[in-house]
């Protein structure tokens, strides 16, 4: 009789451990339909409702701030249910999760599809087409519009496109290292300087100005009147005062392409305070210990600079280097703002703009978009490797 009410409480306690399995899997599929379909109905309220904009306000703030919310609570909620070894190796991806997967709505299938775009001609994706059907791909490459990498071998091989790319390099070459030694020789004469918190913060200021902000503040310095009129811009009154005649600094055509670098200047201005304080906290990272031992032993400031200094904050010049790089590879702002891209000065990223939106070329546009894509992650990877590996800061 005993043996018989074990068995039965073993299909009892089988059957019990199935039905909560049951319920378990009912709910991990059942809570995230219902969320994603909360979700999806608010976006597709957003997109289609003809509703008063204060109530469409109220439902982006609700959609965007509660939708995170509920997919955290509902994920975490599921994940606690679990298993405790499964509980621990799966919650970290619920903080994670989905912040991965709006980076994959919002960046990584864009690129996918701006991919596709950089193979077809100026009209784009034909009819029919679609990037997540494979089956519409066949009939795609076969029609007309399909021109393959002749989009990548234009931008190589037109002038217009080949100035773009120099201008970059220049910006790299010359905005990039001169924000990195302009900065390097501000943080460590403002070290020994009994001013240093004034000092800084004056070299560290134009960094709260935006791109476009000290794009007109730089036009109001390179302003430019008719000889015999008042000059309102710093430079040309400066000129003028000297018995000089007025220049348009930024458009002189005469010194192409060295005007980009009254451009470049700007970056540096704004780029310096920030290189300033990265090296700033890390040459106060050096030992006194082991500055002192090299004066001791008869080294040189300049000395003392070269051989201590440098290689201990080896670490942190790169990795200055390389953000700084990064911003002057998706230059914009200051090119546009400044000079529209004429005279010489576009760069890749306004040749984006103009083929893109002026030209409506999408397939041209979609590969400068790919290729200053191409551009920048490897300088981003090794950048991150930099904070990774050598704890630059």
């Amino acid at each position: 009789m005993a043996q018989l009410d074990n068995v039965n409480d073993r299909n009892e306690g089988f059957v019990a451990n199935v039905v909560a399995w049951l319920g378990r899997a009912f709910l991990a599929l059942i809570i995230p339909l219902i969320a994603f379909a909360a979700i999806y109905l608010g976006f597709i309220f957003l997109r289609d409702s003809n509703a008063p904009k204060w109530l469409i306000t109220v439902v982006a703030i609700i959609w965007g701030v509660g939708g995170f919310a509920l997919l955290f609570w509902v994920f975490n909620g599921i994940v606690e249910r679990l298993p405790e070894p499964w509980s621990g190796r799966l919650q970290p991806f619920v903080f994670v999760g989905p912040a991965v997967a709006i980076l994959m709505w919002y960046l990584t299938l864009p690129v996918y599809r701006t991919g596709w775009l950089g193979l077809f001609d100026r009209d784009g994706l034909p009819d029919g087409f679609s990037v997540f059907a494979p089956w519409t791909w066949p009939a795609a490459i076969q029609s007309d519009s399909f021109v393959g990498l002749q989009n990548y071998i234009d931008i190589f091989t037109q002038d217009l496109l080949q100035v773009a790319l120099r201008n970059n390099l220049m910006w790299i070459v010359f905005g990039s290292t001169l924000s990195v030694i302009f900065g390097l020789l501000v943080a460590v004469l403002a070290d020994r300087s009994k001013f240093e918190r004034v000092s800084k913060t004056f070299i560290f200021l134009p960094m709260a100005i935006s791109f476009v902000g000290a794009s007109v503040i730089w036009n109001f310095m390179y302003e430019v009147r008719p000889a015999g009129e008042t000059q309102i811009g710093l430079l040309n009154a400066v000129t003028v005062a000297l018995g000089g005649t007025p220049h348009p600094w930024d458009k002189w055509v005469a010194i192409a392409p060295w005007n980009n670098l009254f451009l470049i200047l700007i970056v540096v201005w704004l780029q310096a305070g920030f290189a300033m304080v990265l090296f700033s906290a890390a040459l106060k990272g050096i030992p006194e210990e082991l500055l002192e031992a090299g004066r001791i032993d008869g080294a040189s400031e300049i000395q003392v600079f070269f051989r201590i200094m440098l290689p201990s904050i080896r670490g942190t010049i790169i990795t200055v280097w390389t953000t700084i790089v990064i911003f002057t590879l998706k230059i914009f702002d200051v090119v546009w703002v400044m000079t529209g891209g004429q005279f010489g000065t576009h760069v890749i990223a306004t040749q984006f703009y103009r083929q893109s939106f002026t030209a409506r070329n999408a397939g041209i546009g979609s590969a400068i978009a790919i290729i200053l894509l191409l551009a920048v992650v490897p300088v981003m990877i090794y950048n991150l490797k930099q904070f990774r590996e050598q704890e630059a800061f």
